[in-house]
């Protein structure tokens, strides 16, 4: 995970110069978020984390978070507006984004790791009155990579992973679909691929492969 998640919310962070004392956001408390919070605090910034489950709420204090701000509490959003310098938006699917551009200041960045599907139409009055930059960031390269291998080991930064054995990857799914529960990272044991009965009986159905284009809209 570190090599995934945690390479990818650390490389905006690098890029856009997210520096100690600032505010950092981070919007979605899953697999990305909450490697974001942890390598966001290991950098020195006040973090701010965002999600719509109150159950969350003292893992992700116990995680590093300074403040957890529920996402559909509209009083706790007010409260939150224009106190933000960067904010990393980890959130998978399509979404309303114009709440999350109210809680940035002047001159700040949100940057997008998670959607790459869509956002609704938004107003960009408040991007070009306050200078506030929207911005994608996908991954690191080999430098971002090492140095946020000994970011992690400097200050003791794991995962909060469980485990799965590969008959259980559709109820993760569904668990995903419906909110993640708490379990901020799954990993499949691998072994019980390869004790699978498709996989011993070599009777595992084919799908095709997808083309990568099509799933980035980029072409081939």
């Amino acid at each position: 995970p570190i090599m995934c998640a945690g390479i990818t919310v650390y490389s905006p962070m690098k890029h856009w110069d997210l520096k100690k004392g600032q505010t950092l956001g981070v919007a979605g408390i899953g697999g990305l978020g909450h490697m974001a919070v942890k390598i966001g605090k290991a950098l020195g910034a006040e973090v701010v984390a965002f999600t719509r489950s109150e159950d969350k709420r003292d893992q992700i204090l116990e995680m590093g978070a300074d403040k957890v701000v529920i996402s559909t509490d509209d009083k706790e959003m007010e409260e939150a507006a224009q106190s933000l310098d960067m904010l990393i938006n980890t959130i998978p699917v399509a979404h309303d984004i114009a709440p999350y551009i109210d809680l940035m200041k002047p001159n700040s960045n949100i940057v997008v790791v998670g959607n790459m599907i869509s956002f609704p139409e938004f107003s960009p009055g408040p991007l070009v009155f306050n200078r506030i930059t929207l911005a994608g960031s996908l991954i690191g390269g080999v430098k971002e990579t090492q140095e946020v291998l000994d970011l992690c080991a400097e200050h003791d930064i794991r995962p909060t992973v469980k485990m799965i054995d590969i008959d259980e990857i559709n109820d993760v799914f569904e668990t995903l679909a419906n909110g993640n529960d708490g379990d901020f990272r799954h990993v499949i044991d691998m072994e019980s691929l390869n004790n699978h009965d498709a996989v011993t009986n070599d009777n595992a159905e084919e799908i095709d492969q997808p083309t990568r284009g099509e799933v980035v809209n980029r072409k081939s």
